[in-house]
C-alpha cells in the first residue's frame, strides 16, 4: 500500500481544512497562497473550484524547491449563482436569505502539485445541502457573531449555529466543510505511488 508523504504544505489559511489533515493523520505545514479568488463567468463551477485550486497550490508551488502542496477552494452554487465569501456583513445576511429553505450545491475542488516536478493532480466533489427556512433574526445573530464572514455561502456547517441551518446533505458531509477526505487520502496515495515511478 502506497503511504502518505512524510509532510505536505497546505496552500490555505482555513482552519477548517488544517483540521481535517489533522483528523486523517496527515503533517503538514501552511504557506498562504496569494491569488484572488475570482470566478470566471464562462467556466462551470466545477472547473472554477478545480481551477482556483490548482492556481493556488501552483502557487504556493512556485515558492519551494520540494515538497507536495494542496491547494482547495470551495463554492457554493445555488440556480447557477455562484457563491464565495461574503464581502460584507450585508452580503452574507444576503446570502443566506437567499439559501433559506431551498437546496443548493457545495463544490469542493482540491489540487496537489509537487514543487519540485511540478506534476499535478487535479479533483473535485460536489454535495446537495438543504436550508430549512430561517428567520431574520437568526441569520442577523450569526452575522453579527462573524462566522460566516470567511467561508463560501457565508455559512459553516460544521459551527455551532450554522449547523442547525442544514436540514439535511446528500453527498460527503467534508466536502462541505472544505476538503473531501475520503478523495484527498486516496489522491495522495496515488500521487506518491505517481512520483514514485518517475
Amino acid at each position: 500500500m502506497p503511504k502518505l508523504p512524510d509532510t505536505i504544505i497546505l496552500a490555505s489559511r482555513s482552519p477548517r481544512r488544517a483540521q481535517l489533515l489533522r483528523q486523517i493523520g496527515v503533517a503538514f505545514e501552511t504557506s498562504v497562497c496569494d491569488i484572488d479568488e475570482l470566478f470566471d463567468p464562462a467556466m462551470t463551477p466545477v472547473e472554477n473550484a478545480r481551477a482556483l485550486s490548482y492556481m493556488k497550490a501552483a502557487d504556493v508551488a512556485s515558492r519551494y524547491r520540494r515538497g507536495i502542496v494542496l491547494g482547495s477552494d470551495t463554492i457554493v452554487v445555488l440556480d447557477g449563482m455562484l457563491l464565495g465569501k461574503p464581502v460584507s456583513e450585508e452580503d452574507a445576511r444576503r446570502m443566506l436569505r437567499t439559501l433559506s429553505g431551498r437546496t443548493h450545491t457545495v463544490v469542493t475542488g482540491f489540487a496537489l502539485v509537487d514543487a519540485e516536478s511540478k506534476k499535478s493532480y487535479i479533483d473535485c466533489e460536489q454535495t446537495d445541502v438543504t436550508f430549512r427556512s430561517l428567520d431574520d433574526d437568526e441569520i442577523a445573530a450569526y452575522v453579527a457573531a462573524g462566522s460566516p464572514m470567511d467561508k463560501a455561502g457565508a455559512y459553516g456547517i460544521q459551527d455551532d449555529f450554522g449547523a442547525v441551518f442544514v436540514e439535511r446533505i446528500a453527498g460527503d458531509y467534508y466536502t462541505v466543510v472544505g476538503l473531501p477526505l475520503s478523495k484527498v487520502y486516496c489522491a495522495l496515495q496515488q500521487f506518491m505511488t505517481l512520483l514514485q515511478k518517475g
